[in-house]
């Protein structure tokens, strides 16, 4: 896919954009019936609080709204309008009662709705840790951003863009966590590619651990695992063969019972005799 350049769509929302060639009808001037939009399919922010909207439309009753919300033509219903950013305002609008809300009418592709959909949360931290990993998955996947391309829209680093998206691979249930706020994406992290992510995130939310202390917590609990694996058998045959040898052993035996034996030594008279040793006949 022929992408335009990045931030297209941001420099339409902030009014840099030329005006569609023929005028759409409104009801008013810069007005839209709330009737005649829709939510953006390419929001990536699914969950509103509700005591926020109840919050915002108490504020909209007061002044009205202030910053008009960007919409673009719905392409599958002539005559109707997708929203671009401002959702909850227009959420909160029907909240307050009303029938026609200010608009700024953009002419946008999907990318370009997408960008300035998730553009808009992030710069006012609205998107929960795995809204956030979902919008940079769409652009990924579905327009083909890599992640260089994705930090440089977003102006965020690669390693945050890429981390973020690793918080995706955790267990549904921590998932469940980072989307209510009960787990932080630093208290996350640590946690990918572990095999009991699980019940390490319900201690973490039970005793409120900063994410330091998870990082501790987590190396702790992996090598604490480690030590529990290593068989007794396999203990016992190292020790036979270091004192056998005088030289450090290590025995790796894995599950399918294939393996490595390590003998290290420090000099090369050591190193001899360990040659001497495996070349006896």
């Amino acid at each position: 896919m022929k992408k335009k350049g990045l931030g297209r769509g941001l420099s339409a929302l902030f009014g840099d954009e030329k005006p569609l060639d023929k005028p759409l009808k409104t009801s008013k001037p810069n007005t839209i019936s709330i009737s005649d939009l829709s939510r953006n399919p390419f929001q990536p922010r699914q969950n509103f609080r509700e005591e926020k909207l109840v919050e915002l439309a108490n504020s909209i009753k007061k002044n009205g709204i202030i910053q008009p919300i960007a919409v673009r033509p719905n392409k599958h219903e002539p005559g109707k309008f997708e929203i671009v950013a401002g959702e909850r305002r227009w959420l909160a609008a029907q909240r307050a009662g009303l029938h026609e809300i200010p608009v700024t009418i953009l002419d946008l592709s999907d990318v370009e709705s997408l960008e300035v959909a998730i553009v808009e949360n992030i710069q006012r931290d609205d998107l929960n840790p795995i809204e956030e990993a979902k919008g940079y998955k769409r652009l990924n996947e579905e327009f083909k951003y890599d992640h260089e391309s994705i930090s440089k829209l977003m102006s965020k680093s690669r390693s945050h863009v890429s981390n973020t998206l690793r918080l995706l691979t955790l267990p549904s249930d921590v998932i469940a966590m980072l989307e209510e706020g009960s787990l932080t994406s630093g208290q996350a992290r640590p946690l990918i590619g572990i095999s009991n992510a699980s019940s390490i995130a319900e201690e973490i939310v039970s005793k409120n651990y900063s994410a330091r202390k998870v990082e501790y917590l987590v190396k702790n609990k992996k090598g604490n695992l480690k030590e529990k694996t290593i068989d007794a058998n396999i203990l016992k045959a190292q020790e036979k063969i270091q004192k056998s040898l005088g030289l450090k052993v290590n025995i790796l035996n894995k599950k399918n019972n294939s393996g490595k034996v390590t003998i290290e030594y420090k000099d090369l008279d050591q190193f001899e005799l360990i040659s001497n040793l495996l070349t006896k006949h």
